[in-house]
């Protein structure tokens, strides 16, 4: 972890809160000595210096030459029952980013470090108050956005995948030790014959393929839906687009080819995150700039999760739209628009909307949703108990492998030794999930994206 600075106990401090005009600033500080190194330059030294943990005071901040900064609200915290496992003071101040600024200062001259990224959240794993899978759940719900991704990231906080993983790795455990017990007094030959359950593993097996299937739909909260609405020009993509978003982002006119290149805004579809991208009217055209907008087009459908083909009920598709939602290789909702004007009745497969209406609307965010492999009627359990991490599920698919390998080795009656060194290293996977098993380049993966102050 040297790269990215961290020195366990060292006084740290940062501001945490959005360097922005605001009611309340905060700037937090942890390591050792940080209470008296604070009480320096509080109004009051002897009295943040006897401060139980747990309580508030209130006072002014002054400077070197005893000028009051500004009054604040300081909040004590003393190790190990603090977040961080050490000594910590938070700073209320207002809001101001002036205000700020100064008394961040203030720390910075007072003997303390500034804290790199995600440093108070390493010294919690460091010092045993949390564990991996939460400290990545607290930057998940820092950046979610809505609030089922919110909902997911707090099960994950909780504690949910954390013991799952233990669940786990206590079969795995039991397992290894009926093994020990036939390799250290073997009736017969040592073959993994009769030495141990083994629908135990199978049922292991099961556990980590649901946890793996899992992360398929929390990616989707996490990182959103990628949505893009292409089609003939003239559909009527920008419209759809303002109405899913809800806000008139795209120019709408009656002229074809308005839109010469993509624009994109997040939205909501029954709380999972969708980034929406309007783009431009597929043809044949000698206009360069429409020309690029369209192979632009081309490209981001490439790199969508789902694709919405639009078409004006009142012209249809062609020959070439059928082209290409045939060679779409991400799931394509056709969508008929326009469908309160009478035109053609949509193909059996097509949504019917209108977005001077709203009629269809709703119906076609359902089935976005369940284009995206979302499945409904998920239970809140199920939803909060899903892996947090691209990192958690190689790690899971590692120890999968194990398993199943292990199970390979019982059925063709190898030697207890192998299914035993299978066994150890899918404990070794499981272990980097939850952190009991650390390598270096696991903690910096982990905590180098984390916002400065958490």
């Amino acid at each position: 972890m040297t790269n990215l600075g961290y020195t366990p106990e060292e006084a740290i401090a940062a501001i945490a809160t959005p360097l922005a005009p605001g009611a309340i600033g905060v700037v937090r500080a942890s390591g050792k000595n940080c209470i008296s190194l604070a009480s320096k330059f509080f109004s009051r030294p002897k009295a943040l210096l006897d401060a139980p943990g747990y309580t508030m005071l209130h006072g002014w901040l002054r400077d070197a030459e005893g000028k009051n900064v500004d009054e604040v609200m300081l909040a004590v915290y003393r190790g190990p029952k603090s977040f961080t496992g050490e000594d910590m003071v938070e700073v209320f101040c207002h809001g101001g980013v002036a205000v700020v600024k100064s008394v961040h200062e203030l720390f910075m001259q007072g003997g303390f470090r500034q804290a790199e990224r995600g440093e108070f959240t390493f010294r919690a794993f460091i010092n045993g108050k949390t564990d991996l899978t939460r400290a990545e759940a607290v930057k998940e719900i820092i950046d979610s956005k809505t609030n089922a991704s919110r909902f997911r990231a707090a099960g994950r906080l909780s504690g949910s995948v954390y013991q799952q993983i233990e669940s786990v790795k206590k079969q795995i455990v039991d397992a290894l030790a009926s093994i020990e017990v036939e390799i250290e007094y073997p009736e017969d030959e040592e073959t993994i014959a009769d030495s141990f359950d083994a629908s135990i593993l199978d049922d292991v097996a099961a556990k980590l393929e649901t946890l793996i299937s899992s992360w398929k739909s929390e990616r989707l909260y996490q990182d959103g839906l990628r949505l893009v609405l292409c089609g003939p020009v003239n559909a009527g993509k920008s419209s759809l687009f303002n109405v899913l978003l809800k806000e008139e982002r795209a120019i709408v006119s009656d002229v074809a080819g308005t839109t010469r290149d993509w624009i994109e805004g997040w939205a909501s579809f029954e709380g999972l995150p969708v980034r929406l991208f309007d783009t431009a009217g597929l043809r044949t055209t000698t206009d360069s700039v429409e020309a690029a907008g369209i192979e632009r087009t081309k490209d981001i459908t490439e790199d969508a999760d789902v694709i919405l083909y639009v078409a004006d009920s009142l012209v249809g598709l062609d020959e070439e739209d059928n082209k290409f939602i045939l060679n779409a290789k991400v799931p394509v909702i056709k969508v008929w628009n326009k469908c309160d004007r009478a035109g053609l009745p949509p193909p059996s497969d097509a949504l019917a909307v209108s977005t001077k209406t709203g009629s269809g609307i709703d119906a076609l965010v359902r089935a976005v949703v369940k284009a995206a492999g979302v499945t409904e009627g998920t239970s809140a359990k199920d939803a909060e108990s899903g892996l947090g991490s691209e990192r958690q599920k190689q790690a899971v698919e590692e120890a999968l492998g194990r398993v199943r390998h292990a199970l390979e080795v019982s059925a063709a009656s190898y030697s207890l030794d192998a299914v035993v060194q299978d066994l150890e290293d899918s404990l070794d996977s499981l272990g980097e999930i939850t952190g009991s098993v650390v390598p270096d380049d696991i903690l910096e993966t982990v905590f180098a994206n984390f916002c400065v102050g958490k």
